[in-house]
């Protein structure tokens, strides 16, 4: 006997609507593909590097029979199939699970007296490497399959109200998360059809238990902020008792959601919030790597600073850099440096070109922005935006600690002046940056609120994580020049 046929007639009309084509496994199955190529391309460079320097370096192939030892570390980590994790999470757990295996593999090889078997430049090499190239993996994997229907897990949303529209929207806009809404509960008129930002309405809280054993949904996400302690906990308890991963959206929108972890306080759930910019030896490490990655990227760009310098002089004849005075720190005024990249009466021609068309006035109203700029010399100063290559004078700024390399962007004043009083106060609280989340993001295609909310998720979710997710999302934007105008 079909178990669904003894419900009413609702809950068997919303179990037949219920599409749960997700499928956890393949999903893990291509995480752990991806892994695996990640580290024997790791072991394969390590060695391959270390030999050109060490021909008679040993340990090259033994590193190969490692891989089981990090997949299942990457396993205990939650990484498997690792849905709902954010790049920035995702990035710190697999850094802590190359860490401890690594840190056991070199124990072990000490009590086993066979440290001379294996080669240290190899073993650290793989090391570095790994912890570069396994998020990498994961990454192209996700490019290539996470909007497929099979990818991820399947999750029933518990409401149909405002709260659960963003976080469907959300979760459609990032498929790589793996978190795949496949129908709405919600009680009342709700509860009879419809749909809630196109996932299908299926039935009423109550449904949730037969619908999830029905389909084998074990994810649950319950999107209900306005509910009291005691409905929640009615919801959980009756409603959700047959998922084993239920998440909850409290009504904290804007809040940070990185670092952020529950205590128990006498059996009073806590939420700790993290601040890790108000920390002093984060802002003492953020500065040191500032250094370190600025010295390293000055010497590689001061090159193609030279030769753009002499390319713009040649097109158009003037300096070839220009400074802005920008805010900075604490509302200080600094002056950032650029490569020139438009025309030295740039403000005349922008002036008249905005008297001339009511479009472009509306796009740079909006944006502060002109996807067609007649200001733009041709062919270098098109390449030099487009490559961001106008912005490597900014690294002095970084070195004399006016900014670092990664941060909100130092906007223009006319452009700051477009944000309330309180977003200024809370940009002014960090150092502005060479690039930023909203550089990776959206780039030119975000207007001010796409800024506002991009800069303020880093500042409340600020750790160093998140500046090395993003350094490495800048190489891939600059590279694949999306957004840039």
């Amino acid at each position: 006997m079909n178990p669904t046929l003894d419900l009413c007639s609702t809950r068997v009309r919303g179990q037949a609507r219920v599409e749960t084509r997700a499928r956890p496994m393949a999903t893990g199955l291509v995480l752990a593909g991806a892994d695996t190529a990640g580290l024997m391309t790791a072991t394969a460079l390590a060695g391959s590097l270390w030999l050109l320097v060490h021909p008679a370096a040993g340990g090259y192939y033994g590193m190969w029979s490692t891989a089981p030892l990090f997949l299942g570390a990457y396993a205990v980590l939650g990484l498997y199939p690792g849905v709902g994790l954010s790049p920035v999470e995702e990035l710190r757990r697999l850094a802590a699970a190359n860490a401890i295996v690594f840190l056991a593999l070199a124990g072990a090889i000490f009590l086993h007296k066979d440290v001379a078997t294996f080669s240290r430049g190899i073993f650290v090499g793989k090391w570095l490497l790994s912890t570069a190239l396994v998020p990498l993996a994961r990454a192209a994997a996700r490019g290539v399959f996470a909007r497929r229907p099979w990818w991820g897990v399947p999750i029933l949303i518990f409401g149909a109200g405002h709260a659960a529209r963003l976080v469907i929207g959300t979760l459609k806009n990032q498929p790589a998360l793996g978190l795949k809404p496949v129908a709405c509960l919600d009680d009342g008129e709700r509860g009879n059809g419809g749909d809630c930002a196109g996932v299908e309405i299926a039935g009423t809280l109550a449904e949730a238990p037969a619908i999830g054993r029905a389909h084998g949904i074990r994810h649950a996400l319950v999107a209900m902020p306005s509910l009291s302690a005691k409905q929640l906990l009615e919801v959980l308890e009756r409603r959700a008792a047959v998922f084993p991963h239920v998440i909850i959206v409290p009504d904290l929108l804007g809040m940070a959601s990185l670092w952020v972890t529950a205590r128990d306080l006498g059996g009073v759930l806590g939420l700790e919030l993290c601040q890790n910019l108000l920390v002093p030896l984060n802002r003492r490490l953020k500065r040191s790597l500032d250094l370190a990655l600025c010295a390293a990227l000055g010497l590689l760009a001061a090159p193609l600073v030279a030769l753009a310098a002499l390319l713009i002089k040649r097109v158009n004849p003037g300096p070839a850099f220009y400074e802005q005075e920008r805010e900075g720190e604490g509302g200080s005024t600094i002056h950032v440096h650029k490569l020139r990249t438009m025309y030295v009466d740039a403000d005349a021609l922008l002036r008249e070109h905005l008297d001339r068309n009511p479009g472009a006035r509306e796009e740079w109203r909006q944006h502060f922005k002109l996807k067609n700029d007649p200001r733009v010399l041709p062919v270098v100063g098109s390449l030099l935006r487009r490559t961001s290559l106008d912005e490597l004078p900014q690294l002095w700024n970084v070195l004399r600690g006016e900014m670092s390399l990664v941060g909100p962007r130092p906007f223009p004043f006319y452009h700051l002046d477009q944000f309330d009083a309180e977003f200024r106060r809370l940009r002014g609280q960090v150092p502005p940056g060479l690039t930023g989340l909203w550089q990776v993001e959206a780039r030119s295609e975000g207007n001010l609120a796409v800024q506002e909310k991009l800069d303020t998720y880093y500042i409340r979710n600020w750790s160093l994580w998140l500046d090395a997710y993003i350094l490495a999302r800048t190489v891939k934007a600059v590279l694949a020049r999306s957004g840039a105008y």
